[in-house]
């Protein structure tokens, strides 16, 4: 038996990195997903290869730091599987200059928080009244190591501080009606937003600015998105049944070392 079966769960930010590799183990755990994102080809790469584990799964191509979008990943896993059971609010964008500081343009500040910290509050608010309705559920919100060290810049730090905030609040308030919210904070993960694939860097490039950040981890090593995927299965499955409110940090050691 799947750690998922029977379970239906949306998945924001799933054409690559951390929600493809969540999207991924959910359908190896029998879940039903609603997937969730604004590049298209990479969605439907997504959902190839959730096909390819043996899931299920529907794509919604839409801005989930809107109402209208959030709303409709809800209500397309009401109509599709009758319900929902699981959140995962991954969906996330770096700031566009290599480092945004106190000085950073007011339209990168709002894009960083508007897609970053405000998606969490929508698609929370959208999903919660399905959960409701089954009488369970877990969200799991996913935040940075940036929230609690000085890096990724000003807007980035602020939007993952901001989520692991609202996590804990609202935990209390869903905590009497069977309803967990938790967040998993990744380290230095080999994604495309870590890499310096999406600011154009060469492939050698990419693995020599890699190799920096690892000579900084205790374990001497990046970590990989089926870390994060691997975290984010275990809060959204029965076996953190008395979990709630809390910080999963997966980073190698590095706020420790």
């Amino acid at each position: 038996m799947g750690r998922l079966d029977d379970k239906v769960a949306i998945v924001t930010g799933a054409s690559s990195g951390f929600g493809r590799a969540t999207a991924v183990r959910f359908a190896r755990e029998g879940a039903r997903l609603v997937l969730g994102d604004l590049d298209e080809p990479g969605g439907h790469e997504t959902v190839a290869l959730v096909g390819e584990a043996g899931g299920v799964c529907e794509l919604v191509i839409g801005d989930v730091a809107t109402a209208d979008g959030a709303a409709e990943l809800a209500e397309t896993a009401r109509s599709l599987y009758g319900g929902l059971d699981v959140l995962v609010n991954n969906a996330g964008i770096a700031p566009p200059e290599p480092r945004d500081t106190w000085n950073a343009p007011e339209e990168s500040w709002d894009a960083v928080i508007r897609v970053n910290l405000k998606s969490v509050y929508l698609c929370c608010r959208a999903a919660i009244p399905l959960m409701l309705e089954r009488g369970a559920g877990s969200i799991v919100n996913v935040a940075s190591i940036a929230a609690s060290r000085a890096m990724g810049g000003a807007s980035y730090a602020a939007a993952k501080g901001g989520i692991l905030s609202y996590t804990r609040l609202v935990s209390r308030e869903l905590a009497s009606r069977d309803i967990r919210i938790n967040a998993v904070s990744p380290g230095c993960m080999r994604t495309p937003m870590a890499t310096g694939e999406r600011l154009g860097l060469t492939e050698a490039e990419q693995e020599e600015r890699m190799e920096s950040f690892a000579r900084r981890i205790p374990m001497r090593r990046c970590g990989a998105a089926s870390d994060i995927a691997d975290a984010i299965l275990y809060l959204a499955s029965d076996e953190s049944a008395y979990v709630t409110g809390q910080e999963l940090v997966v980073d190698g050691g590095y706020l420790v070392g």
